[in-house]
């Protein structure tokens, strides 16, 4: 009976740690690119978030010697842990919120917003949804998951089991992170703006020239043509810029990027 008893209480320590791991990998994986879509099943999110439970828990487990004890009542778990998830899932859903707001920038620079608008489940330009798919087949193939995974793992070095960060510190890190997105997004579109306002200079001087002449007609398809033109160029290279913000973000969470 003293065998099976070990055993019970060991079992229990077992769930409640995965328990209290789930609160902070749950957020995380209903915010996370790709795996947090409103197309995916619930189910198939809530699977994800199990799964990604069982690879974090066995690597913050405490040794033989206990170290569940200690720590805060269940409701203060419940708070702080969904806290610190929902934080960190936010950071990395900032970065799809990057290459859609670059999508639609450059498209509505290049007069391309229009075209195929809703052919995602959240409605974009066609340039942003070309850039999202695009960056998370990128992100994918090159390891998120596994990446995501060793930045839970190493969140419990920055944020201990139920210690919330000072919310200072979490006013700071949102700012930053909200000015990061926009800033990252404006250089992505970059050349499609400075593109577009060569364009309408151009058609500026030409239509003082020639006020005759119908310089929307003739310019409409010159623009559109060169927007997708330079997406062809450019997207490996917007993509590359992006994932190397992505990787930085996951190595250090609480950078300022």
């Amino acid at each position: 009976m003293t065998a099976l008893a070990e055993l019970v209480g060991l079992a229990g320590q077992v769930l409640w740690l995965h328990a209290v791991v789930f609160l902070r990998a749950g957020p995380v994986m209903s915010l996370f690119p790709g795996f947090g879509d409103q197309g995916l099943p619930v189910r198939i999110r809530l699977m994800l978030a199990l799964m990604l439970t069982a690879v974090t828990a066995p690597a913050i487990a405490p040794g033989p010697d206990g170290a569940l004890a200690g720590l805060p009542p269940p409701v203060w778990l419940l708070v702080t842990e969904t806290g610190i998830g929902l934080l960190l899932g936010i950071g990395l859903r900032l970065f799809l919120i990057v290459l859609q707001t670059a999508g639609a920038m450059a498209a509505q620079a290049m007069s391309l917003s229009q075209i195929a608008g809703g052919a995602a489940a959240e409605p974009m330009p066609a340039m942003g949804h070309f850039l999202v798919m695009g960056g998370l087949a990128l992100a994918f193939a090159l390891g998120l998951h596994v990446r995501a995974a060793e930045m839970m793992i190493l969140s419990y070095d920055l944020f201990p089991l139920g210690q919330p960060p000072a919310v200072a510190a979490v006013a700071g890190w949102g700012v930053a992170r909200v000015a990061h997105t926009f800033g990252l997004a404006f250089t992505l579109a970059a050349p499609f703006v400075i593109v577009s306002v060569l364009y309408n200079l151009t058609l500026g001087i030409i239509n003082r020239a020639m006020p005759q002449l119908m310089v929307v007609f003739v310019g409409a398809p010159v623009i559109t043509g060169a927007g997708l033109v330079l997406l062809m160029l450019l997207a490996p290279m917007m993509l590359t810029l992006w994932m190397e913000a992505l990787s930085a973000f996951i190595a250090n969470p609480l950078g300022a990027g």
